[in-house]
């Protein structure tokens, strides 16, 4: 069966276990080893394939992940659709963690990865709007809360933000995170249409009167995933229809 769907699962999203026949695939790359062996199997008639971006034990922070790699290696196998899962924070008071949000557009004020690094290249990075539109249709027919258009901010990681970077990005972005954007821009420079779904884990730094710790963060991030674990074969099977 041809593979041309893929997730990158985040935070919280270590397997698909609604994938059937599932093997794991070592593939080599011009840029070194991805975050795991990618796994590949079925969801119905649609050929998935499944890459936890911080390895399968969760093992890589954030600045260390191999985006080249990941990206290439899914190229490899002739995926065409990438769908990747993402922990985030609230840049706004209204955005309550326990929200699915799914962005539309994203900003990255610090470096990101390029296949393009001895050539000028330029392309325009984007989120697919078809994908988008299947993924919303799912998530409302589950009624679960959902944040439809929302700008992406990526910092660089591992560290949370400070308040002042807080302060400066939630006038122009809605959510925090540190990989999208580094995976949607990777995945325009090889033609492979890319979005995502976030679970908002938290509010940034600054805008809860809460104090924010990582023992926070992650509590209310394996609740959320667990709701997204439960809609991603539904999302699958829509989006391997396309």
């Amino acid at each position: 069966m041809p593979v041309r769907l893929a997730v990158i699962g985040g935070s919280g999203i270590l397997d698909l276990t609604s994938m059937r026949d599932a093997a794991a695939t070592a593939i080599a790359t011009p840029y070194g080893a991805p975050s795991a062996d990618v796994r590949v199997g079925s969801i119905g008639d649609v050929g998935v394939a499944f890459l936890p971006r911080h390895g399968v034990s969760h093992a890589i922070p954030p600045h260390r992940i191999n985006h080249r790699a990941n990206l290439w290696a899914l190229k490899e196998l002739g995926v065409r659709r990438i769908l990747g899962t993402s922990s985030v924070g609230s840049l706004k008071k209204e955005i309550r963690p326990g929200i699915l949000a799914v962005p539309d557009d994203y900003l990255c004020l610090w470096d990101l990865p390029t296949f393009h690094d001895d050539k000028v290249v330029h392309v325009t990075p984007q989120l697919d709007a078809d994908m988008r539109t299947a993924i919303l249709a799912v998530l409302k027919k589950a009624r679960v809360p959902i944040r439809a258009r929302a700008v992406y901010a990526q910092t660089r990681g591992p560290r949370l933000e400070t308040k002042a970077e807080i302060r400066l990005l939630r006038d122009y972005a809605d959510v925090v995170g540190m990989t999208m954007a580094s995976e949607a821009t990777l995945a325009a420079e090889i033609g492979i249409a890319y979005a995502s779904v976030c679970t908002v884990d938290n509010y940034a730094h600054g805008i809860s009167a809460k104090p924010l710790t990582y023992e926070g963060i992650a509590k209310t991030q394996r609740g959320n995933a667990k709701i997204l674990g439960r809609l991603l074969e539904p999302m699958l099977r829509s989006l391997g229809k396309e």
